[in-house]
């Protein structure tokens, strides 16, 4: 049996580590938030009050923590590295910068642990349904010793480079689209407010046809609503749609569609609103037709 250290039993750490418990992993979790410890508790998994607890002696710690500087916090201050066992996995299951993931790989690396860059796409519905999409930049070895617990979390596990590092890259490539698909269709759909169309008939239409688009189903409908339920925050855009811009910069890469997705939700965390669900990236646009 792996034993795993689970750091980060957020809105889509939680249910992954549950997923792993389910595979038959045993999972010890560290979160801030002592419900979210408890909750993993109840399905069968372990907590711990420190990271580094979590991973006293474990073969492996996932991270799915909020970003990079959290991540080298709870390696290199929080001791998870003195206390995983020797020769451990780090998995960093974040999105965080290319370069600075290579970084931290470099560093744990150095004192001889295996690294494995793998961030998820698929929200905390592929979370909950162990669906997600997982892109991977780690070795042959690592690979194949991390596969059993990454298949346990993703449907779809694909080894995009032997560097780690590019498991980030394929995110920001694939959170650009998530980014600017999520804008456009706010955009239209607020377009059908302004023009008085019926927008849950239009949703029907376009969710029908070749405009459709993954996040115009998802998202589409809690446009609609006042206050919806939240799944993943405006905030969450702001950031991720900021790595875009970052990797661009860094590559000379002009992103333009990503530079306007970028603007729109940082409009709408500036008015207070970056823990809303990012469906109301769509009050961008009522506010600059002076509608909200």
């Amino acid at each position: 049996m792996t034993a795993i250290g689970f750091i980060g039993l957020g809105s889509m750490g939680l249910p992954m580590a549950r997923n792993l418990v389910a595979r038959g992993f045993e999972v010890t979790g560290f979160d801030l938030r002592a419900e979210a410890r408890n909750a993993l508790v109840a399905a069968g998994g372990k907590a711990a009050d420190t990271a580094a607890a979590a991973c006293a002696g474990a073969d492996m710690a996932v991270l799915m923590v909020v970003n990079i500087a959290q991540a080298r916090d709870v390696l290199f201050t929080g001791g998870v590295l003195d206390a995983l066992a020797p020769g451990g996995a780090i998995l960093l299951m974040s999105t965080c910068p290319p370069a600075a993931v290579a970084e931290v790989a470099a560093e744990v690396e150095a004192r001889a642990f295996a690294f494995v860059d793998a961030p998820v796409s698929g929200g905390v519905v592929g979370a909950a349904a162990g669906s997600l999409t997982i892109m991977v930049g780690t070795g042959d070895d690592a690979f194949a010793r991390a596969r059993p617990a990454l298949d346990a979390m993703g449907a779809k596990v694909v080894h995009v480079g032997k560097d780690a590092g590019q498991g980030a890259t394929a995110k920001v490539v694939n959170q650009l689209l998530c980014g600017a698909h999520l804008a456009v269709a706010a955009e239209a759909l607020s377009l059908a407010e302004r023009l008085g169309v019926d927008t849950t008939a239009m949703l029907d239409i376009l969710g029908g046809s070749a405009a459709a688009s993954w996040m115009l189903r998802d998202r589409g409908p809690r446009m609609l609503e006042a206050d919806p339920t939240v799944t993943s925050a405006v905030d969450i855009f702001v950031k991720d749609l900021g790595l875009v811009l970052e990797a661009g910069r860094e590559a000379k890469a002009a992103l333009p569609m990503a530079a306007l997705a970028h603007q729109l939700f940082l409009s709408v965390s500036g008015r207070g609103l970056g823990a809303a669900d990012d469906s109301q990236v769509i009050r961008a646009y009522r506010s600059l037709q002076g509608r909200d």
